[in-house]
């Protein structure tokens, strides 16, 4: 199955939906990326792409990537280094399971819709939505081989 096709036109437009409502409450920026396959660590992968994607420059470093790739079932979350520095070492855990429990029924869709609220819901304790705020990241999913 070829990664572009993975979701409907539709369901991609829920999902960047999705993150543009999660992205109301706060400043940081989330990213959705698909792959088809992962090529070793998954983590590995997700570091690759999140600097690829330039998600490093955001001015309070807080872009986190969700990474998906779909072929092999493999999935990460990666915050970058302004909020690992901010929030507790189980951060992303309770996140990763709503997503997998989703995943599990091939529910693809609502997972990464859950988990991308849920990520925008945790993070406007630590990044809250300023009056200035702007979307310093695309909210399109992103598609690797």
């Amino acid at each position: 199955m070829g990664v572009k096709t993975f979701l409907t036109k539709e369901q991609q437009s829920a999902i960047v939906q999705a993150i543009a409502d999660a992205e109301k409450a706060t400043s940081g920026e989330i990213r959705v990326h698909l792959e088809s396959t992962c090529k070793g660590d998954v983590l590995d992968n997700a570091v690759h792409v999140f600097k690829k994607l330039k998600m490093h420059k955001t001015a309070l470093r807080n872009g986190v990537l969700i990474y998906l790739a779909v072929n092999d079932r493999k999935f990460a979350i990666l915050g970058d280094g302004g909020i690992n520095a901010k929030v507790p070492e189980n951060f992303w855990d309770q996140i990763k399971e709503t997503m997998v429990s989703h995943f599990a029924t091939g529910d693809f869709t609502n997972g990464l819709i859950q988990g991308i609220l849920m990520v925008g819901d945790k993070l406007k304790a630590y990044y809250p939505i300023q009056s200035n705020d702007t979307n310093e990241l695309s909210n399109e999913i992103s598609f690797g081989s």
